[in-house]
């Protein structure tokens, strides 16, 4: 399954469990699934700003995923830049606005001027969360 079908499939789920979420017999709050509940969100729109973007013309999720990568996986991208400090986190949403070459090889990774700051951020936090 290419990338852009599990962005699909993905966010399909997501929109499913949160329109069933809710209408518990308790009104507490967890913690716990609160922040799960937000990191989920964050992945939601990381996934969605991928998918409409043109990151999947050279990315993949996984090294093994089909297709011909132009680029990096995102989960070799993961492994490298751990930890993910704040330094690095700002590089590479630098990297993906500005463009760069030479990290992963001679192809050069085309910019994205027209990408907010904000969302590539949370791109780039989404794909270093992906770390094994």
């Amino acid at each position: 399954m290419n990338l852009s079908k599990k962005l699909v499939a993905v966010l399909s789920c997501s929109i499913l469990a949160a329109a069933c979420g809710g209408g518990g017999a308790s009104d507490k709050k967890d913690t716990a699934s609160s922040s799960t509940s937000s990191s989920a969100i964050a992945s939601d729109k990381a996934l969605e700003l991928i998918g409409a973007n043109d990151c999947t013309t050279c990315h993949r999720l996984t090294k093994e995923s089909s297709g011909a990568n132009t680029g990096p996986a995102y989960s070799e991208v993961a492994e490298k830049y751990s930890p993910a400090a704040d330094s690095t986190v700002d590089r590479l949403v630098k990297k993906i606005l500005t463009g760069g070459s030479g990290v992963w090889g001679t192809i050069p990774m085309t910019p994205h001027p027209g990408l907010k700051p904000e969302d590539a951020k949370t791109m780039v936090q989404y794909i270093l969360s992906l770390k094994k």
